[in-house]
């Protein structure tokens, strides 16, 4: 097989994958729009939250010498899901039960509110600079006879 169509299936599954982070956003807004009739701008900030908890838990991870990638992936999801449900059911009473009642525009307010401060605390905590994990799958995959897919 020829580079460009290595290349192409690449792009393809790079395609698939960033495609299915962006769909699993838009689900949980169309989610939490239908349940609830509010937009959560926090949303995005929540979704950040869970990335940043999965980067802590696989670089501590791999300080203590655990270098299985698939037990890394496994626990940083784990801890993630567990961590922002905290901050999801947090969020929900400290800044959407108690304006549910009130005007459209005062739930707005708190939603915006709400996400410029999860903003903040992730800057403030983490710093804002860019982060950056090792390659946790290593190896490669042959597709056809002898073309990597993968290096």
């Amino acid at each position: 097989m020829s580079e460009q169509f290595l290349y192409f299936i690449q792009q393809m599954f790079n395609g698939v994958t960033l495609g299915s982070t962006y769909a699993l956003i838009a689900i949980g807004y169309t989610m939490v729009y239908g349940i609830i009739g509010m937009i959560n701008f926090a949303h995005g900030e929540v979704y950040m939250i869970g990335s940043y908890v999965s980067f802590i838990v696989i670089a501590a991870l791999m300080m203590l010498g655990i270098d299985a990638s698939w037990l890394l992936i496994g626990a940083a999801f784990i801890v993630a899901v567990v961590i922002t449900s905290a901050y999801g059911w947090s969020i929900e009473r400290v800044a959407y039960k108690p304006v549910r009642s009130s005007k459209r525009l005062i739930a707005l307010i708190s939603a915006i509110g709400m996400s410029i401060f999860l903003q903040n605390y992730v800057s403030l905590t983490q710093g804002s600079r860019d982060l950056a994990l090792p390659r946790l799958v290593t190896g490669q995959w042959t597709l056809g006879e002898k073309q990597r897919l993968c290096r």
